[in-house]
């Protein structure tokens, strides 16, 4: 899939685990990995929104899209 996911960097960055990220956010550890390690097909807009209010960031900080990544 063209579309990665930075979310680690952005949590480094923060200095915030996956624990504290799932506190903030209210969603289930196992969710947030999936989604932290590309897996996810989807993410709602909410949940976008709620990530980037936790680490105080811009989706475009998270979400990239990267041509050479298509298979």
């Amino acid at each position: 899939m063209p579309i990665i996911v930075n979310l680690d960097v952005m949590m480094a960055k923060r200095k915030m685990s996956l624990n504290e990220l799932s506190e903030k956010v209210d969603l289930t550890l196992s969710n947030l990995s999936i989604l932290k390690t590309g897996k996810a097909k989807a993410i709602r807009f909410s949940t976008l929104d709620a990530i980037c209010k936790a680490l105080d960031c811009q989706p475009g900080d998270i979400l990239e899209y990267s041509e050479s990544n298509y298979e």
